[in-house]
Formats: structure tokens, sequence, C-alpha cells
């Protein structure tokens, strides 16, 4: 080992500028050479960190020797390797196909039959009395041994209506089928759009809720003018605008509606076209507004996203008077955080109803009375 450093010593003062400048280009040509043999990812590693956006053909070293023979064609190119592979034979096979078959022959499972019930033959005086006994004998039959395969569906309800079957308590031992209840169409929303929207805007005192839902030809501007007017509204408490295909436009009108109405009380807007942005613009007005216990917004046309839900609940745990929000989080951690601040809120509002205390709520009084 040592006599190895020894004889490293002497190279130690050699100058390799110099050295390399007293090369001639064949010398050098063969220098790199043997210096990829080296270490062949060297030039690659070199040049890749120094430009990563370089094509494939300019990141390697260029090993072409023979001299172009004219311009690059690539349809010459693609039609000469063609020909080329045309022109190649084909390896032989080792084993030439022959279409014997070889190995174990696929043979489908059999399916497990199901067990054939075998024919239960009776003396021949009960014979002659089941194919000679009426539809009121069988059900009496049935509803005294409580076989219900002895009888069918209309036996059955004959059987309740007629006069003739005397057994008819024991026709609840009988297994029944589900009787189909129909459920009624919802009646189509009767509200007149035009007339309300009239009546928001004079202030009429008997008009406290206005139901739009499920009216889905009402223009974007009319469900506009109608943020509008309930701004200055001292009447209606409620106001539902489910499945009216209302967007983010609206949500950015009820926003705006929130930071000074001090009437409402709920707001639902589920079941709309409303996005992230709508909806966060509108929650952001929580904050400004004093009044409103309920806020709806859940089934909108496409996700919120967690980066808005995170928003919104930072927004629900800065308002005191919101006790119901409608909105099923898809994530733990903020639906944890929600409900908590919905549970204070009703919390902060029994204490104060115990105390007998009136006026608004302020945020910053959530822990005291």
């Amino acid at each position: 080992m040592m006599s190895y450093r020894r004889e490293l010593e002497k190279y130690r003062d050699l100058d390799e500028d110099e050295i390399l400048g007293a090369l001639t280009e064949e010398e050098l040509k063969t220098l790199e050479n043997e210096l990829d043999e080296l270490d062949p990812d060297r030039h690659w590693h070199s040049v890749v960190f120094s430009n990563a956006l370089l094509p494939a053909g300019l990141r390697q070293k260029d090993q072409t020797t023979k001299a172009p023979t004219g311009p690059f064609k690539r349809e010459e190119l693609l039609d000469h390797l063609e020909k080329q592979a045309k022109e190649f034979k084909d390896r032989e096979d080792l084993v030439p196909y022959t279409g014997e078959k070889r190995g174990k022959v696929w043979v489908p499972k059999q399916k497990p039959m199901a067990p054939v019930l075998e024919s239960v033959t009776l003396e021949p005086e009960l014979e002659e009395a089941l194919a000679n006994a009426s539809d009121a004998e069988l059900c009496d039959i049935a509803a005294i041994l409580g076989m219900h395969t002895l009888m069918s569906n209309q036996q059955y309800y004959q059987a309740l209506g007629s006069s003739s079957i005397v057994n008819k308590e024991g026709l609840n031992s009988v297994i029944k089928p589900t009787q189909y209840k129909p459920v009624p169409d919802e009646e189509p929303n009767s509200t007149d759009v035009e007339e309300t929207l009239e009546r928001i805007k004079n202030n009429d005192p008997e008009l406290e809720e206005v139901n739009l839902n499920n009216i889905r030809n009402i223009p974007i501007p009319t469900l506009k003018a109608y943020a509008e007017a309930l701004k200055d509204n001292l009447y209606v408490k409620k106001f539902s605008i489910v499945g009216t295909r209302s967007n983010d436009p609206v949500a950015y009108a009820l926003a705006e509606m929130l930071k000074v109405n001090t009437v409402l009380k709920t707001l639902n807007v589920e079941s709309n076209f409303m996005s992230g942005a709508g909806i966060l613009r509108l929650v952001e007005a929580l904050p400004h507004n004093t009044s409103l216990m309920e806020l709806k917004i859940d089934n909108q046309s496409q996700p919120l996203g967690n980066k808005v839900e995170m928003e919104i609940v930072n927004m629900l745990e800065k308002n005191a008077t919101l006790l119901k929000f409608g909105y099923h989080f898809t994530q733990q951690g903020p639906r944890l955080r929600a409900s908590n601040a919905m549970m204070n809120n009703n919390d902060l509002v029994r204490k104060r109803r115990l105390a007998d205390l009136t006026g608004p709520i302020i945020p910053k009084c959530r822990s005291g009375i």
C-alpha cells in the first residue's frame, strides 16, 4: 500500500492542461473513448443535469463516424426499414405447428344441479278429496296447516272476502306478500315567481316564507333580483331555492344580501349548480350576519374540495348565531370541527335563554354568556 502511494507521488505536480493541450485530435478522441468505457454514464449525466429539456437525440454522445449522405428524409427511411424487414427471413420454429393439440383439454366444471323434489304419493282417498276440493276448502286446509304453497295470491284475497270460508282467522298463519303502496307524485310548485318578487319589494308583512323549490325555468336575473329585494325586506324569514339551477352569480348576490339583511332566519340553496367559489363567498358573508340561524348548501353539481371545506369550517367557527348547517363534509376533520361549532352556538343560545339576555350575539363572547 505504501509503495503504491509513493508511485502516485510523481504524478502530483503534473499539469493536466498542458498534457491535454499537447494531444492531437485523434489522441483526444481515443482518450474520450477510454473514459466512456470506464464510466459509460459520464456524458449522459453531464448533459441531463445541464439541460434536462434537450431532446433525447441531443442528450447522448454522437457516435456516428460515417459522413452524411444527404439530408434526413423520414419517409424514405421508413420505406427502407420496411423493405429490410420484408427481406429478412423469419426464424424457423423449433417445433413446427402441425395442428395437434398438446396438454390437457379444459373441461368446464359442472354446476351443481338443484335438488329435485320427489313426488309425494298420497292415499287414493286423499288424492280424490284434494282433486275434488273447492277453493274454499283448499283455503281452509292451507289456513289450518299454515302451508301457503297450497294457495295462490288470488285465492288468498278471494278467501278474505268470501262468506263460505269458516276459518278466516287461520289465514293469518299464511305468509302474505308485501302489498304495494302507491306513492303519489309531488305536486308542482304553484308559487307565482313574479308576484312573489313584487310582494318582497313592497315589504308585504304577510309574506314570511318564500319557497321557489324545483321551479327550473326561473331566469338567473330574476333570482338575483330576489336577492337584491331581500336586502331591504323586513318580514321574509325563510328563503328556499332548491333545484332552481342557481349558479355562482346567484350565490354572489345572496352573499351581498346576507351582509345587510337582519331578518332572514333560514336560507336553503341545496341541489344547484354552485361551485366552490360561490359557496365560499356565501359562507364568508356569515361573520357579517347576526340573524341567520340555518344554512343548507349540500348536494351541488360538483364537489367543493378539501380546501373549500377547510375555509368553510374557519368561517363557521367565527360565527356565533348559526345553529344548523346543512352540508356533508367529505373529511372527518372538517366534519368534526363544524359539528363542534354548531354545538357551541346552540349551547350559547341556551345559556343566554337561561340568563334571560337579549340583543345580538358577539362572536368573541362564545365561551361566556
